[in-house]
This record gives C-alpha cells, sequence and structure tokens, in this order.
C-alpha cells in the first residue's frame, strides 16, 4: 500500500494519484497554456515538452538529459507526489536540457503497432498467481518497468495473500470512496493515473492490477523490489 501526503496508520496507507480533472477540462487548460509556456521556455533557456502516452518523468529526464533529473522536473513545474502527468500535457524542462527530437508521424505509428502487437505473443499463462505475475512481468520488460518475481510475490502476500478479487473497506481511502483493490491493494485513481497500455482496464484484472502497482513503486522507489512495508 503506498505512503499518502497525509499521516495515516502504517496499514492504511495507499496509493494516491490526485489532481484528477475531466479531459476536456485538461485538453482546454493545455490548449491555452501550452502556448504561453512555449513561449516562457524560450525567453529563459528552458525546453517547453509535450507529454505523450507512455511518458514519465523518469524516462523524460533520461531522454532529454536533464540536470537534476526527473525531481527537477517536478520542481520546476510544481509537481508534487505521485507526481501524475498526461498526455498533452506541457512541461518546462529546466536550462541545460537538450531540445526535443522530432520523429514522424509514420515511424512513431510503427513503433506503437509493433509494442502492441508483440505484447505476449504466442505465450500462454496459467491462471494463477505464478502465471499473472509472469505474465506481468513479461509486460514489464516491453515498457522497461524494472522488477522481479520474487519481488512482487512478497508484496502480493503482503498486501492481498494473493486474492484478486480483495478490497480494503476499513482504511482512510474506503472512507474517502477509494478503496484499495486487487492483488497490490490499489485504488482507483493510482491504477488509472499508471495504467500500462496493453492490459486490461478493470482494476481487479491480476495481470493490470501488478502492472500498473509495479509501474508505481517504478516511479516511487525505483522498482518494487525496493518496497518490503506500506507504500
Amino acid at each position: 500500500m503506498p505512503r499518502h501526503a497525509r499521516k495515516t496508520t502504517s496499514r492504511s496507507r495507499r496509493f494516491l494519484a490526485g489532481g484528477a480533472v475531466t479531459v476536456g477540462t485538461f485538453a482546454l487548460a493545455c490548449t491555452a497554456a501550452g502556448t504561453a509556456q512555449a513561449a516562457a521556455a524560450t525567453t529563459t533557456g528552458k525546453t517547453a515538452y509535450t507529454v505523450k502516452a507512455g511518458d514519465h518523468l523518469t524516462s523524460i529526464a533520461r531522454s532529454h538529459h536533464v540536470p537534476g533529473g526527473w525531481q527537477a522536473i517536478a520542481s520546476a513545474n510544481h509537481l508534487t507526489s505521485p507526481y501524475v502527468i498526461r498526455t498533452g500535457q506541457v512541461l518546462t524542462l529546466p536550462a541545460g536540457s537538450a531540445p526535443a527530437k522530432t520523429v514522424s508521424t509514420k515511424a512513431a505509428s510503427t513503433k506503437a503497432v509493433s509494442t502492441s502487437t508483440s505484447s505476449s505473443a504466442g505465450k500462454t499463462y496459467t491462471n494463477n498467481l505464478d502465471g499473472w505475475i509472469k505474465h506481468s512481468l513479461a509486460v514489464m520488460a516491453q515498457h522497461k518497468i524494472p522488477g522481479t518475481y520474487n519481488g512482487i510475490h512478497r508484496n502480493i502476500m503482503r498486501e492481498s495473500s494473493g486474492n484478486p478479487k480483495a478490497i480494503n473497506l476499513w482504511d482512510s481511502n474506503a472512507v474517502k470512496g477509494t478503496p484499495s483493490k486487487g492483488l497490490l491493494q490499489v485504488i482507483q485513481p493510482t491504477f488509472d493515473a499508471y495504467h500500462v497500455p496493453g492490459t486490461s482496464f478493470d482494476i481487479y484484472d491480476p495481470v493490470a492490477n501488478i502492472t500498473a502497482a509495479c509501474n508505481y513503486a517504478y516511479h516511487r522507489y525505483g522498482s518494487i523490489d525496493n518496497v518490503n512495508s506500506a507504500y
């Protein structure tokens, strides 16, 4: 269970993805603010970057050689934990960052298709905890999300005892209307924010739940392997 910004008991800490807005409102905000932010970046030596599907702060920092890493991006854009970014959002990259590379539409389309069609190609997995973890690891490898079988299994047994339908109806998240669900006890906003393409949008789906949780752990702790207690 992830740590909240607010203080709770260790058992009641759960994933939190704040700042949710409607898609229409967010798109309008990005359109209005994007032009102004890009212009401001030009005059300050900073780089304006538009978030693409699959982006996260770590990948952006790496691809643009951002001085100070992902933390510098978060600071420049006044982002706070859990540092959620959305497709179409315009970020200001600190001065010294490498400019964005232009990728042809055809190349981008080909890359997207190959990523989608290669997912678990020709591989079947047993419909049990062992198979769910192995399937999730295969998806994670495609998206460069770190984690090991043992790290995932350890956290699942602590959080849900291996029950994909587990739900917490008593902690502070449940009181607020966002109970923790599934194998790795994810709340819906975090599942939505860290959902990995190619997996189900059902929070109770074992592979989708594991992969989203590992994606969250990657962004916050470097890997699910680094999680040994409430997170």
